[in-house]
């Protein structure tokens, strides 16, 4: 069936469009009920109801489900090209003709829900576009001569100045004039922490303020903001994007018009030379549905629809059989960094105590998180997380204080404990070991929490965005499946990208990239002849991830343009999925190619059959009907859970030592550099 840009109904008065639903699409509605119309004529078949029952459900059947793909394929004839859709409607409508009503309405019903789930697909990533523009505050505070003023976002001329307070989302593009706070913009950099902000500074329309106020000059209209460029980069790659077909659908043209020409000169040759009409017909008919594209099309959809069914059981949703076949088709894949390759929340990876301190690791911790506790900040729960997991006690703080973008302050037990960044609390000016420790953990993209007891440091807590479990094994699986290795495109730092890749085993690194830097390095691929695959969680992949060959979102720490933007969705953010659903795609491929030869076979002799012999219409039936169901039972195989485990066993590879981009200098070799190859 040829993809078609499904119209988009609006629901009726009083649904809120964010949240129409599919019930509202006019492909989903027909397909529901002709789905309900086949399964009552087939409970009404073989309870062994009058005939005339099971036809007259079967032909509602029929008309509910077929109009629209018939509808199609008459206008694309308009554009004189014959298509699958009006195709299978005439083999519908001929296996009734002949008395096989009931298989003529299970193709219809496979067209017709196949057309509906493009439909809902389409809808929701329309949906979740727009709604992209939610990320920005309709209204935001303005300061003037007068006073303050509460505005429309869309009315902020360039020069403004806004007034963000804590808490709020910023309401436009613009430079610090005042005011220091932590800024959250994953949604826009995909920056796993916080950014302090500070005067001079660049900040975002939809990103989210922390604890500090913000006067912020607006640098560009509501229209001009980069939230809005992500929503015009996403409509853009999505509308830009070659429409994608099966395998099959790829040679339709040549079968659709050979069948029907054979067809109609079966027909009409014989009659110019005096044969008689109801055997000529007989033969013409008999011709069409030993010929028609029922097995061909079984042959194509079980295997992918069984490889389907068996990802979701493990955790990946792939949303079409067109998708399922293209995930096979990888050549290279790129990986975003904070929630995809990490878990996208901050904990302490290291603690390192000062020589002479006074103190060890676990005092350390519990003077850090009780000073912390009473604080919002990523990091301050992070440090507070990591005292609960190890059984730390905290104590109670008295005069907290907090001071955006320098850390925090309390009284604990009569002593003055800080906790806070290195560049004000002394870690980049103050002893030697501690500066040593802070570049030490800065340089391994850890970010570095410094703690000072009475005015004097005692330690350096290093915090990091943790890796997802088998993020080096699933590095190394993709290398063995695609030959390429992976890329990883993130808007983090580039230390923080370069650690992660020496951790994970990437050697292509791009990092500090805005949402239009990657879908640049995605076309670079595509430009290259590469078949992309893009995984990511965030808004600002959601551009890439729709130019993509195919986009893979994760489910848990997916946003919802990102989920609704991807080809696919790993619901249980395990990264082992990725190299095992390409493997299960590529063996659903390859049954695809043994079906069609089997398929092939089949009508080839039953067609020579007819043409040079005489083919008992029963006999026919029964050949067709014998090819489907063997090639449909075939596709079967790949429902079974071992199919699941041989894909992973397929796309793994055992770790070994790899080379890996770390330093200005050049490569870093670690492992067995002879024996791989790898070479400075």
């Amino acid at each position: 069936m040829t993809v078609t840009e499904p119209s988009i109904a609006a629901p009726p008065a009083g649904v809120p469009r964010a949240r129409a639903r599919a019930w509202w699409l006019p492909e989903v509605r027909w397909a529901a009920a002709a789905t309900v119309l086949f399964g009552v004529g087939l409970l009404a078949y073989f309870a062994g109801a009058p005939s005339w029952v099971s036809w007259a459900l079967f032909l509602a059947c029929y008309v509910t489900g077929g109009w629209e793909p018939g509808w199609a394929g008459l206008q694309a004839l308009r554009d004189k090209t014959l298509d699958v859709d009006l195709l299978m409607v005439a083999a519908a409508i001929g296996a009734a003709a002949i008395g096989q009503v009931l298989d003529g309405g299970l193709l219809i019903v496979i067209f017709a829900i196949s057309g509906a789930l493009e439909a809902v697909a389409t809808h929701r990533t329309a949906e979740s576009v727009r709604g992209l523009l939610d990320l920005a505050p309709e209204r935001a505070t303005r300061l003037t001569e007068n006073g303050e003023q509460s505005v429309e976002t869309a009315t902020l001329d360039i020069g403004d100045v806004i007034l963000v307070r804590p808490g709020e989302r910023i309401g436009a593009d613009g430079q610090v004039l005042d005011g220091a706070s932590d800024v959250d913009q994953a949604t826009i950099t995909g920056e796993g922490l916080p950014v302090a902000k500070t005067v001079g500074d660049e900040v975002f329309a939809g990103t989210a303020n922390g604890t500090g106020a913000l006067r912020v000059r607006v640098s560009r209209l509501a229209h001009d903001t980069v939230v809005a460029r992500i929503v015009a980069m996403v409509e853009q790659a999505s509308a830009t994007k070659a429409k994608t077909q099966l395998f099959i659908e790829r040679i339709e043209q040549r079968y659709s018009v050979g069948m029907v020409t054979a067809t109609v000169a079966l027909f009409v040759i014989p009659l110019l030379f005096g044969a008689e009409l109801q055997a000529t017909l007989l033969r013409a008919m008999t011709f069409m549905i030993v010929a028609s594209p029922c097995a061909v099309v079984l042959a194509t959809m079980p295997p992918l629809l069984s490889a389907m069914a068996n990802a979701g059981r493990h955790g990946v949703l792939v949303k079409s059989a067109v998708v399922m076949e293209q995930l096979g088709q990888t050549t290279r894949v790129a990986f975003d960094k904070t929630g995809t390759l990490t878990e996208g929340t901050p904990r302490v990876a290291e603690i390192r105590v000062l020589p002479e301190a006074g103190v060890d690791q676990a005092e350390l911790l519990g003077l850090a998180a009780t000073a912390e506790n009473p604080s919002e900040h990523p990091l301050a729960r992070a440090v507070v997380t990591a005292a609960h997991e190890a059984g730390v006690p905290l104590r109670r703080a008295e005069q907290f204080v907090s001071a955006p973008g320098r850390g925090v302050s309390a009284q604990i037990d009569g002593h003055m404990v800080e906790v806070g960044s290195p560049a004000h609390l002394g870690g980049t000016t103050g002893p030697h070991q501690a500066v040593a420790i802070v570049a030490a953990l800065e340089a391994a993209g850890r970010t570095a929490v410094v703690v000072r007891l009475d005015g004097r440091l005692v330690g350096v807590l290093g915090i990091a965005d943790q890796l997802r479990d088998g993020g080096a094994d699933t590095v190394a699986a993709i290398t063995a499946l695609t030959v390429a290795g992976p890329l990883l495109l993130t808007g983090d730092n580039p230390r923080a990208a370069a650690a992660l890749a020496i951790e994970v085993g990437i050697t292509d690194v791009r990092a500090g990239l805005l949402p239009q830097d990657k879908l640049d390095a995605v076309r670079v691929l595509q430009a290259q002849g590469q078949r992309g695959m893009l995984v990511g969680d965030g808004v600002n992949d959601a551009p890439a991830m729709a130019a993509a060959h195919t986009g893979v979102a994760m489910g848990r720490a997916g946003s919802d343009l990102a989920l609704d933007t991807a080809d696919a969705v790993i619901v249980r953010d395990e990264l082992a999925t990725v190299p095992a659903v390409i493997a299960l795609s590529r063996r659903a491929r390859g049954l695809v190619i043994a079906n069609l030869v089997v398929a092939a076979t089949f009508i080839t002799g039953l067609v020579i059959w007819d043409l040079f012999g005489d083919l008992p219409l029963p006999l026919g039936v029964l050949g067709h009907e014998g090819s489907t169901v063997i090639v449909g039972l075939n596709g079967l195989r790949l429902l079974r859970a071992a199919a699941w485990r041989r894909a992973g066993a397929g796309g793994g590879v055992p770790s070994r030592g790899l080379c890996v981009a770390g330093s200005s200098e050049g490569l870093i070799c670690t492992g067995d550099q002879v024996k791989y190859g790898c070479k400075w």
